[in-house]
């Protein structure tokens, strides 16, 4: 009888030892004493547990990563090391589990996970606006981390290329901001990208990227 294979290990939290030993000798607090806090939180480790991951010999799991924030008054985010670059590390920053997150948003479990571990996200214009306000995303951070930039570039060279009226749809899909002010931007991006021909010679284009652009036009407004 052949054995199943067995389910990848779950990826490292993003976490930094330097930066959790830090956090603990700024409050002057022992090991010990973390540990305490990490029992007020739900999670009992020794403390050679503690000095473990302040030397990178041990890796906490998401829900210890999250009880040892608590238990060093700081935020999340503080001990990764780096800022939030995924979806995952938007989540634990906002200290949710995936149950937590996907309730929220309004998927099912199994959608939210698929989407964290494969970078691309299948949500409503609904989802992806819940799912800004539940990680605090900036427009920008949001469309980078629902891996949806490629298609946002698309949408923008046809905005150029073609009607801006016939892209506020798709591009309000991936970018939940009001329409007014998507309407502007695209506007103001056609009149400024569109090359004019000037006694039958083209006129010089901007030197800004087009996403950079739309990114400062809605900014703007």
């Amino acid at each position: 009888m052949r054995r199943r294979p067995l389910p990848p290990a779950p990826t490292p939290v993003p976490f930094s030892p330097s930066a959790a030993r830090a956090h603990r000798a700024g409050l002057g607090l022992t090991p010990d004493q973390v540990a305490e806090g990490l029992a007020a939180h739900g999670v009992r480790l020794l403390p050679g547990h503690v000095l473990a991951w302040e030397t990178g010999q041990l890796h906490p799991t998401e829900e210890e990563f999250v009880a040892l924030a608590r238990a060093l008054w700081c935020p999340p985010a503080q001990l990764m090391g780096t800022p939030p670059a995924t979806l995952r590390d938007f989540r634990l920053a906002r200290e949710l589990t995936q149950e937590q997150a996907a309730a929220r948003i309004g998927l099912t479990l199994p959608a939210y996970q698929k989407a964290e571990a494969t970078g691309r996200w299948t949500g409503d214009e609904d989802q992806t606006h819940a799912l800004a306000l539940t990680f605090d995303l900036p427009l920008r951070t949001l469309v980078t981390v629902t891996g949806r930039q490629s298609e946002l570039d698309q949408r923008l060279r046809s905005c150029v290329d073609g009607r801006w009226q016939a892209q506020l749809k798709p591009v309000a899909r991936l970018v939940p901001a009001p329409p007014e002010a998507l309407s502007a931007a695209l506007a103001t991006l056609q009149s400024e990208y569109q090359i004019p021909l000037h006694w039958g010679t083209p006129a010089a284009a901007p030197t800004t990227p087009l996403a950079e652009r739309f990114w400062h036009l809605l900014g703007e407004r």
